[in-house]
């Protein structure tokens, strides 16, 4: 059996639903024989642990421990969706204290027990404030770190795909930016529906007030899948973060937008879905461009990010932005 590496991956909340399914997946997609699952909670890793065993996977070295040293010691790369899991009522930002705290101390250990690892996604929620809260405390570089924001552009598609009756395939560079919640920057302008720019069907073909109940669902498609199926989403993040981890491998490029660290003349010091490459060498992004509205739009995305930000610094969290390069030299 040909795999992608042979080197060490670690799930990070292998227990929930996310986890287990990252870890499946992984192994379906042949990334590397050798996965580690962790969680703190023994009994359903196990579970999980044994399910896998039972696949009858070929030449998968398929490990688990509640040891957070034993996991992450020799690790190249890493997923993590170790927070608290986001349930019916709650926004991602709900989840911000706890999950900000898990986020720390998962930069900590990764610093003390796997600091040569070569890229980590994170994707627990609010993903990119957790992204960077990681990022800082680990002392990685900001190519190393990146995080889930793929999901809003992958229901944009789905939404236009279902509005127009076509194919998914049809609907090519759909694209949102910014932040990974309810305050994203939907572009219209990056899209392509059946070859013609959406730019240009919106007002014709899709009337405006059509776009814009068609980008609330966007908005609130991960509610959607909340009030559908009872839960959050488990099957759609851990599909796509696996993507994005065997891309780091060196296996096929990432299609769709990431979170990145981002510091430009115009945003700062912050963790947020950009048109970003990931690769072996690591993670890039370049400059989105888009009408003045959407601009606008990605720039009050920024501004709602920085506020969240500014609350991990005030719980203590992270310390403020001028001393984050004593934690971390790389920033």
């Amino acid at each position: 059996m040909k795999f992608l590496t042979e080197e060490k991956l670690t799930i990070v909340g292998a227990a929930g639903m996310i986890g287990s399914n990252m870890a499946q997946t992984a192994l379906m997609m042949h990334l590397t024989p050798n996965i580690c699952l962790y969680d703190p909670f023994a009994p359903a890793l196990e579970g999980v642990a044994e399910e896998l065993f039972h696949c009858g996977f070929e030449g998968a070295n398929i490990t688990f421990t509640s040891d957070i040293a034993e996991a992450l010691t020799g690790a190249k790369y890493i997923v993590s969706s170790g927070g608290a899991a986001r349930k019916a009522g709650m926004t991602r930002e709900d989840l911000l204290k706890g999950n900000a705290a898990i986020a720390e101390q998962l930069g900590k250990d990764i610093k003390t027990y796997c600091p040569d690892v070569k890229h980590v996604v994170v994707i627990f929620n609010p993903a990119d404030i957790t992204g960077l809260v990681t990022l800082i405390w680990s002392g990685l570089k900001p190519s190393q770190v990146t995080t889930l924001a793929a999901l809003d552009s992958t229901r944009l598609r789905s939404e236009l795909a279902k509005y127009f009756h076509i194919s998914p395939d049809e609907v090519r560079n759909s694209r949102t930016y910014g932040g990974h919640g309810e305050q994203m920057a939907v572009f219209a302008s990056t899209t392509t529906v059946a070859g013609t720019p959406l730019t240009e069907l919106i007002g014709s073909k899709m009337p405006v007030e059509d776009w814009e109940a068609l980008r609330q669902r966007v908005i609130q498609g991960g509610k959607n899948i909340i009030d559908l199926r009872g839960r959050s989403s488990f099957q759609s993040p851990a599909y796509i973060s696996i993507e994005m981890i065997a891309a780091a491998m060196g296996g096929e490029a990432f299609r769709w937008p990431a979170g990145v660290y981002v510091d430009t003349p115009e945003f700062h010091n912050i963790m947020m879905a950009m048109e970003t490459s990931i690769t072996k060498e690591g993670a890039t992004y370049k400059f989105v461009e888009g009408t003045a509205e959407e601009h606008a739009a990605l720039k009050n995305s920024y501004e709602h990010l920085c506020k969240l930000r500014d609350e991990v610094i005030s719980l203590g969290v992270l310390p403020p932005i001028g001393e984050w390069s004593k934690i971390n030299p790389n920033l």
